[in-house]
């Protein structure tokens, strides 16, 4: 089990560089800019290769909600980019509505370019933290394969393979369903906190 499961996280963790603020254009662009550069920076993280990272409809769908700012004529500047990429790696774990009252503030006070700090700013001190988090994922799975690895200890064979493999599975769902529960809690916390403002 242990080869398989490494390998398999070496394997997403070698795709997984995060897009690098430096790396977005600074001169605006338009829609179809957008998603490409959007495809060609997060296209091989995609489960299917049929499926778009970024598409006009999932675009005109987060400014219907207020997700991200309209553009100016019909260009899409860097903090819009930063926005989407933001929306990007959230809408797997959140809906639509959390990701709405978690980027409300962030949008609000640092979309604009003078803002201090500025939205790119705020992405970089984010995303330079990724070392640190990839290594603690891969000690936290090495943890959940040693337990799992001590589960079904009396069941043998393929079978027995089969049960251990079911454990760190059902390790990995809880984990991830504690942590998306957390998210979600501090986030309704966030939008009681705006609905107070309003009613003031």
């Amino acid at each position: 089990m242990a080869a398989d499961i490494m390998k398999t996280l070496e394997s997403i963790l070698e795709k997984m560089n995060l897009i690098e603020a430096g790396e977005i254009p600074n001169i605006d662009l338009y829609m179809d800019q957008v998603t490409t550069f959007m495809e060609s920076h997060l296209g091989n993280l995609k489960r299917n290769p049929e499926d778009k990272v970024l598409t006009k409809t999932m675009i005109n769908n987060y400014a219907k909600n207020d997700l991200l700012p309209s553009p100016e004529k019909k260009k899409y500047s860097k903090n819009h980019v930063l926005l989407l990429t933001f929306i990007y790696y959230f809408k797997n774990v959140l809906s639509i509505s959390d990701i709405k009252t978690l980027m409300r503030q962030i949008t609000e006070n640092h979309f604009k370019t003078e803002s201090t700090p500025n939205l790119e700013d705020i992405y970089r001190e984010v995303v330079k933290f990724q070392p640190e988090i990839v290594d603690m994922v891969q000690k936290d799975l090495k943890e959940k394969e040693d337990l799992a690895n001590s589960s079904f200890a009396d069941v043998k064979g393929e079978e027995g393979e089969h049960l251990r493999y079911f454990a760190l599975l059902c390790m990995l769902c809880i984990d991830v369903y504690i942590k998306k529960t957390l998210v979600e809690a501090v986030i309704d916390s966030m939008g009681a906190g705006e609905d107070e403002k309003k009613d003031k």
